[in-house]
């Protein structure tokens, strides 16, 4: 082995301190790019609940159409798919997924009728499912 043949191996591939920055920069960007990813998804959930809640409106709205009332609060909003006791006029079902009447974290919304904020309330507590919080914990309100 000549002098410029273990010159040439000791240039060859990457030192351990290069290594360990590179690998350093792709962690911080990757737990950057995380963080970012997850407070999307919880815009998200809160949006798509806030969308929800529309729907339920509008399903609420035929309900009272044809029956000329909304369901009581002991009726629930499962009168949307289930006609209750003595309505001889109801024609639902008034949304298209029972799955609709619940919060994109999959916790059942709260109905009343008649509602505190207006005819009828309907609202979720968000990620938590606990009355009040912050950011993808707080309430999400028909009012």
């Amino acid at each position: 082995m000549t002098g410029r043949d273990a010159a040439d191996r000791g240039q060859a591939g990457f030192t351990l301190l290069e290594l360990l920055v590179v690998i350093t920069i792709l962690s911080l960007l990757a737990v950057g790019v995380g963080t970012v990813a997850i407070n999307y998804l919880g815009r998200a959930r809160t949006d798509t609940t806030k969308l929800q809640i529309d729907q339920i409106s509008a399903g609420l709205d035929l309900f009272r159409l044809d029956n000329a009332r909304y369901p009581t609060k002991d009726e629930g909003l499962i009168a949307l798919f289930d006609a209750p006791d003595g309505l001889a006029r109801w024609q639902g079902p008034y949304l298209k997924k029972r799955e609709a009447i619940n919060d994109a974290w999959g916790n059942p919304f709260r109905y009343e009728s008649p509602g505190q904020h207006g005819e009828i309330d309907i609202y979720s507590y968000g990620a938590d499912n606990a009355e009040g919080g912050d950011g993808e914990n707080s309430d999400v309100t028909s009012w």
